[in-house]
């Protein structure tokens, strides 16, 4: 899961897992796997980001275990 903040300002958590697309139209525009359309005040390369660490933490919780 992934924090981000809505268009209006609220914080939003998102399964990252759920994520096709990201597009810059300027604003994010988050495409999930289930067709919904979400716009984040975050950049393309920030939610990137985010996404990445969150993979980064469940690979390291999975080798753990």
């Amino acid at each position: 899961m992934i924090t981000l903040t809505h268009l209006k300002g609220e914080k939003i958590v998102l399964n990252a897992d759920l994520i096709e697309s990201l597009e810059a139209t300027p604003d994010t525009v988050i495409t999930l796997t289930t067709g919904k359309r979400i716009v984040v005040q975050e950049s393309v390369e920030e939610v990137a980001e985010r996404v990445e660490a969150y993979a980064q933490r469940c690979h390291a919780h999975a080798d753990r275990v």
